[in-house]
């Protein structure tokens, strides 16, 4: 009879996993947001796979029921965790590490519970006390007043968890009708109760459904359900001794440690996205979070610019949540673009950098996202603004995609900490960046080497490589009047990653008609100054600073040589304006930059800190008039895959994607309400 037990209730298990989907499913279809309201009971109603899961329902009831009156409740109830395992592979969830190992270490605490069960349980139930068995029922509403004073995962969690506290008790009162003798009276109330625990238990199912992931729910069913059963087992009717009842707390303790990580694995309900956006009808409401964004001249901050004003110009509704240029907050509109602005303060490490203090930013970016209300939360970094908008947004169930533009050594040269402190600075910093953007529905990062070095630092979620793009058409073609001497060029900022002392170094070893000219500003240019003066050849460099962007393309069209010798570049904005401008490159051999440099096709790669190096593949372009030219054919081949039009492209379908699942296929089927045709 055992056997048998056990395998109707792995049946009934599948039957369960079958009916979490199909539910779960009709719940998110019909609400709007973390809370399953009455006004929704009507389309859920009318939904036919909702009528199929009920029916799953019963049939696993009917089966587990069967299962609980051939053995003991301890033995039947854990094989219940199939269920969770089955609704993870059903629901298409990514099995991330944390995924993995929450299945793990779940299975295995409920299979050793099942071991000890069968081994040290007694199938004679004779005078069960009921009485002692209600405690289950005030633990629940406890459980369930806290669930509903929380959001996001934990909401759902909680109530997943009260609901299982409820059908744990269902369990145990039908096992106790089932094989103790009790008078017909006492059948009745148990009955009774029995039935209005499964019905309170099946409604909070729902709202837990509305609230987060079908595997959330399964695995708090799975796992709580069984724990409650065996404790009122042992304690109310005397099935379990005391001796194998401790040598279960383990088991139960390892199980419920693998429940709250694969909540916390599992990304939250983006119901409220997917509700509004289910008919495939109108643009996307966007918010683009930044902790740098236009003014500011960096690599993060153009990337974001870019985005959002793409996005505009294709009909999107772009909202940018970011920085102020002054103390106060204030909202302005550019180039279609909403740009709501949080009061900044300067930082003392860079003259012209500004941040949002925390506590500003933990206010006012929850309130922001609360009125625009986006269909999807961008962001572009996991500092102060990111990291307060992956937390609201998450909470709030709206899906995230986080891009990331971060390398720990474009920033610790700010800061005050000693050079020998740097590398464990980077890894505390990758292990916070992993912590924050492990609760993204979508990682993205310009270059495949920008993705490994993610994973390589913890990160617990699948990453995207999607280019951050440029406008081609703005750097091709054009007049412009050549320098009359051969001319290097560098663009961007002046900080020590840069490296573009070896720049000077270089070109100090070139002949004496080789000019440089440097593009951008930062703290370093007084000491790039000083060396390029004590190197003899000040006369040949020059600075001009920050500049227009029509100046900046001016540049890049008069030069015969870019020149990137940056050694913490995730992609490099301005190598590749270059080669949109048809430059041949030498560049670092570093990071992403041989993504763009093909050595004898573009340009060349050089060893860094090697000047000599440096120089020489400087000089055998600038030599070889047919390679240069040659080169700077290669260049604009290369570039065309890095046109702004596919980033934008790309991203839409990351959006619509995670925004609505099918709405992707419901727009490609409705073109008179596509926006994704480039303007």
């Amino acid at each position: 009879m055992l056997i048998l037990a056990i395998v109707l209730a792995a049946v009934g298990a599948c039957c369960l996993a079958g009916a979490a989907c199909l539910q779960h499913g009709a719940v998110t279809q019909s609400t709007s947001g973390p809370e399953l309201r009455l006004s929704a009971v009507r389309t859920i109603l009318s939904t036919p796979s909702w009528y199929l899961g009920n029916g799953l329902v019963v049939l696993g009831a009917g089966l587990h029921i069967i299962a609980i009156t051939l053995a003991p409740i301890a033995v039947v109830q854990p094989v219940g965790m199939i269920a969770l395992v089955l609704t993870v592979v059903f629901t298409g969830t990514a099995l991330t590490r944390s995924v993995i190992a929450a299945l793990t270490l779940s299975t295995v605490g409920i299979a050793a519970l099942i071991a000890l069960s069968a081994m040290g349980t007694s199938t004679v139930v004779s005078a069960p006390d009921i009485a002692a068995a209600q405690w289950a029922l005030p633990a629940a509403a406890a459980v369930c007043a806290v669930a509903f004073a929380v959001k996001g995962r934990m909401r759902c969690l909680l109530l997943a968890v009260a609901a299982a506290v409820l059908f744990g008790l269902t369990s145990a009162l039908v096992r106790a009708v089932a094989v103790a003798p009790l008078a017909p009276e006492q059948i009745a109330l148990i009955i009774a109760e029995a039935a209005a625990a499964a019905l309170a238990g099946a409604w909070l199912v729902h709202q837990a459904y509305a609230a987060g992931s079908a595997a959330t729910v399964v695995g708090a069913l799975t796992i709580v359900d069984p724990l409650v059963a065996v404790l009122i087992g042992a304690f109310a009717y005397g099935e379990t001794a005391s001796g194998t009842l401790a040598a279960m707390a383990a088991p139960a303790a390892a199980a419920a440690a693998g429940l709250l990580m694969l909540a916390r694995a599992l990304p939250p309900r983006e119901a409220a996205a997917a509700a509004r956006r289910r008919t495939g009808e109108g643009p996307l409401r966007i918010a683009i979070t930044a902790d740098t964004y236009w003014p500011d001249v960096n690599g993060a901050a153009n990337f974001a610019h870019r985005l959002a004003s793409g996005l505009a110009g294709r009909g999107h509704d772009v909202h940018v949540i970011c920085p102020s240029t002054r103390n106060e907050p204030f909202t302005e509109t550019v180039g279609g673009v909403t740009v709501h602005r949080i009061g900044a303060v300067r930082t003392p490490f860079h003259p012209d950098f500004r941040f949002c203090p925390p506590w500003r930013a933990a206010k006012a970016v929850p309130e922001l996202l609360a009125e625009i209300d986006p269909d999807v939360v961008h962001t572009q970094a996991h500092f102060i603004v990111g990291r307060a908008a992956v937390r609201a947004a998450t909470a709030a169930g709206i899906p995230v995609v986080a891009t990331n533009h971060f390398m720990p050594e474009n920033l610790l040269g700010f800061g005050p900490l000693p050079r020998w402190s740097h590398r464990l600075a980077a890894r505390l910093a990758w292990r916070d960046l992993a912590r924050v953007y492990d609760r993204a529905t979508v990682c993205t990062t310009p270059t495949l080497r920008a993705a490994q070095i993610l994973e390589r630092n913890g990160l617990d979620r699948p990453v995207m490589a999607i280019s951050c793009g440029i406008d081609r058409a703005r750097y091709t073609g054009g007049s412009v009047e050549r320098a009359a001497a051969p001319t290097l060029l560098f663009v961007g900022r002046l900080e020590a990653e840069k490296n573009v002392d070896e720049l000077l170094e270089a070109a100090a070893l070139l002949p004496a008609d080789v000019r440089v000219e440097i593009v951008g500003d930062g703290s370093v240019r007084p000491r790039l100054e000083a060396l390029a003066a004590r190197l003899g050849i000040a006369d040949r460099v020059v600075f001009h600073g920050f500049v227009s962007d029509d100046e900046v393309v001016q540049a890049y069209r008069r030069c015969d040589v870019f020149c990137m010798p940056g050694t913490a570049e995730l992609q490099s904005i301005a190598t590749m304006e270059a080669m949109a401008a048809g430059k041949p490159v030498v560049a670092a051999d570093a990071m992403a930059l041989p993504h763009l440099v093909h050595p004898g096709r573009n340009g060349w790669l050089f060893t860094p800190t090697d000047t000599d190096d440096f120089a020489k593949r400087i000089a055998a372009i600038l030599d070889d008039e047919p390679t240069r030219a040659a080169m700077g054919e290669a260049s604009l081949e290369m570039i065309a895959s890095h046109d702004l039009e596919s980033t934008l492209a790309e991203y839409e379908r990351v959006y619509l994607d995670i925004a609505a699942p099918g709405l992707s296929e419901l727009r490609a089927a409705k073109p008179e309400h596509a926006v994704l045709s480039a303007r």
